[in-house]
């Protein structure tokens, strides 16, 4: 089965765009793809454990619950270094299906390809 990648760039100022990001991320990693989310800019955050608590809308999932969801299916995250110390992340404070890394790890996991979406 094919790879899913999805780049977010957005936090929580835009948690509707989150919100559409995860959906995605949910939908492949549920349907048994291997799916990674790269953060970067104010995203990197989101992978900061117990960060993201808000509804963006009304009628959408709780992030809470995208995030859940994406976990027990098997995703992970990848927050750019450079993000996440402009941003003044503690590496040691990110959900356990994080790491810190850049664009050099996104294209060895990538490796001979994957779908991929930006947000």
């Amino acid at each position: 089965m094919s790879k899913a990648a999805i780049s977010l760039t957005t936090g929580l100022e835009d948690a509707e765009k989150v919100t559409v990001a995860f959906l995605v991320a949910v939908g492949a990693a549920e349907s048994g793809r291997e799916t990674l989310i790269f953060l970067t800019k104010e995203a990197v955050r989101l992978a900061v454990d117990g960060f993201a608590r808000t509804t963006a809308c009304e009628g959408c999932p709780p992030l809470t619950d995208l995030f859940d969801r994406y976990t027990a299916a098997g995703g992970r995250y990848i927050a750019c270094g450079v993000c996440v110390t402009a941003k003044g992340v503690d590496p040691g404070s990110l959900v356990a299906n994080a790491e810190v890394g850049g664009t050099v790890q996104l294209w060895e996991w990538i490796g001979e390809g994957a779908t991929t979406f930006s947000f």
